[in-house]
């Protein structure tokens, strides 16, 4: 069975995923390198992939018109926007702090002539 590596780039069908998979080849003249993708249409098999996420797919049977691969495993889980939310709101509040401290000692300095 053939198995490639790639990353989750739409999550928007109800039990499939695309899969964008990039491999290197060669110019047949000059010889330089060069990147091709290919987006595979794959089944999630039970398991709950997002946007982002570095997968291990393999070939299966046919499952649709488009779609012969299934997820294998997930090998790299892509942040979420809740979690970014979080870290922000974490940030937001530090920089509040820091910010009333700046001001509060600004209006310090100001006052003296």
């Amino acid at each position: 069975m053939r198995q490639k590596k790639g990353i989750v780039t739409s999550a928007k069908m109800t039990g499939t995923v695309t899969v964008t998979v990039h491999r290197e080849s060669f110019h047949p003249l000059y010889k330089k390198p060069y990147r091709v993708s290919t987006k595979f249409l794959v089944d999630l098999h039970g398991q709950d992939a997002h946007v982002g996420d570095l997968v291990r797919i393999e070939e299966c049977r046919p499952l649709s018109k488009r779609k012969y691969f299934r997820v294998a495993e997930i090998l790299k889980h892509a942040a979420q926007v809740s979690e970014l939310k979080e870290e922000k709101g974490v940030e937001d509040l530090a920089h509040k702090k820091k910010d009333t401290e700046s001001s509060h000692h600004s209006s310090l300095t100001t006052h003296r002539v």
